[in-house]
């Protein structure tokens, strides 16, 4: 299953047992070759001025760095692409990642001449042409990745994923965010055609996000973005997540699901320590069902094969408990190659073909994508420090009888804390219940971490958590959120969204 090499019984027809075995030797030999000669030269030792005949040392051998090689490689990669049935790719696909990241690191040091450069780059366009084809238009077909890089001319923002279905929780988050939290980062909004975002909507959008001195809103229609022949984003649902981080202009992207709500200006998130030690920021998910999902765990740990540090530190990949990531929020530096690579496997992985073979049946939605892509492709990633909080209220008598802050906190959300412990975000928008209270605000007045969860038997139910020190939200807390459910019925009622 996934990639398959040529074999008998290949679907471009028979092949000679005797060309298998040569393809294969020649294979493990070209890509040996180059990765070893990579992996060296990335690793300090001496340059070398032109990559067809130079020999480097590798401990008591010599390996030669052939630019053909990597040609070749390349060409055979481009030959084979991931192919259906889905779920023995992904290890591949980040592997194939990994050592374009090299190829590019060599194209770009100081240890090739120009002609060699000039084959290197031809070399990783070809690949990514193939194993990514909606990065492909008639204006770019033969650089594919270098003009998606070139995209990337502004240093920062925020990016709203949205359509008519989350478009009063975007109206929410847009307001707030000018009016409540007085940011001036400038926003997109990525939406999947006409049907999806009509221009009243739009109009509706840049209005409440004007800014003083710029910023300001700009709509992008990821249709227009990418070939969207693999992706059928118009009916993806949380697929458009990825494009919409992959085909922002923002090197540095802040992507944000409409039902956010901050509690902290989202600047704060492009400070946090781990993203800037990694380029890449995310958010746990709660901790529940452990054991409950043996397939999934299963074949996780068949992709990935010698897990990072990071993954090493997740209580889900070694306790086995069910999911890891609120996508939420996810921060993103794209100007960092391997980030970049990384957010290209998230986004394979939300391609039509493989979220409704893969993705999307063994995962709910994109949720472990984002982490999932950033390992396989070997890019650094960071997570928040605890598994998810909840913000809500106090639910019944305290186990002692004593204050609330040591009884059990409920609510429809689930909140998370930045590195110094103080309350940053939650999911699930301003209305008390987005899905049964729609017109009903009501301000959390507690939080609590690294407690025990019990979740609600549905969306109507609250969920709980219980078995540590609940923490009242400080009078600052408050109101921040107080203004922005205030802002957020201004808006339904101006522009009658409920």
């Amino acid at each position: 299953m996934g990639f398959r090499p040529p074999t008998v019984s290949s679907p471009r027809g028979p092949v000679p047992t005797i060309f298998v075995v040569a393809t294969i030797i020649w294979f493990i030999f070209a890509y040996s070759q180059q990765a070893f000669g990579a992996r060296n030269l990335s690793s300090g030792s001496k340059p070398v001025s032109n990559l067809r005949t130079a020999q480097q040392p590798i401990g008591a051998a010599k390996v030669s760095v052939s630019v053909s090689a990597i040609s070749d490689v390349a060409r055979h990669f481009a030959d084979w692409p991931p192919q259906a049935p889905y779920d023995n790719s992904f290890g591949e696909t980040g592997s194939r990642l990994k050592l374009i990241r090299q190829w590019v690191e060599l194209a770009e040091s100081s240890a090739v001449n120009d002609a060699d450069r000039d084959t290197i780059h031809a070399a990783v366009e070809t690949v990514i042409g193939a194993q990514f084809p909606f990065l492909v238009r008639a204006e770019n077909k033969t650089r594919p990745f270098a003009a998606l890089r070139e995209s990337f001319t502004q240093e920062r923002g925020i990016v709203i994923p949205t359509g008519t279905k989350t478009f009063r929780h975007a109206c929410h988050l847009v307001a707030t965010l000018r009016r409540t939290l007085r940011t001036s980062l400038p926003i997109e909004v990525f939406y999947a055609g006409e049907k999806d975002l009509p221009a009243s909507q739009r109009q509706t959008l840049a209005q409440l996000g004007q800014v003083d001195g710029g910023g300001g809103i700009e709509f992008i229609d990821v249709l227009r973005r990418f070939d969207d022949r693999t992706l059928k984003l118009a009916t993806g649902g949380w697929a458009i997540k990825a494009f919409a981080a992959l085909g922002s202009r923002f090197a540095e992207a802040v992507v944000l699901d409409a039902d956010a709500v901050f509690v902290q200006p989202p600047d704060v998130l492009l400070a946090q320590r781990g993203y800037a030690e990694t380029g890449a920021l995310m958010f746990h998910d709660r901790l529940l069902w452990q054991g409950a999902f043996p397939a999934r765990h299963n074949w996780w740990h068949s992709q990935v094969r010698q897990p990072s540090e990071a993954l090493n530190r997740s209580l889900v990949w070694t306790q086995r408990y069910a999911e890891e990531a609120d996508s939420g929020v996810v921060v993103l530096d794209k100007g960092r190659l391997g980030v970049l690579l990384g957010l290209l496997h998230v986004a394979w992985q939300n391609t039509k073909a493989v979220r409704d073979d893969v993705t999307y049946k063994l995962m709910y939605g994109d949720k472990e994508s984002w982490w999932l892509g950033m390992e396989l492709a070997g890019a650094p990633y960071s997570f928040e420090k605890y598994y998810a909080a909840v913000a809500g209220w106090p639910q019944g008598q305290a186990p002692d009888g004593g204050s609330a802050e040591a009884g059990k906190i409920c609510s429809f959300v689930i909140a998370h804390l930045d590195e110094d412990d103080r309350l940053l975000w939650y999911n699930g928008g301003l209305p008390k219940n987005k899905m049964t209270l729609p017109a009903t605000f009501e301000v959390p007045t507690h939080w609590m971490v690294n407690g025990t969860w019990h979740k609600g038997a549905s969306k109507q139910d609250m969920s709980c958590m219980d078995g540590k020190q609940a923490v009242a939200l400080t009078d600052a807390e408050l109101g921040v959120l107080r203004s922005s459910m205030d802002v957020a019925q201004g808006v339904d009622k101006t522009w009658s969204l409920i």
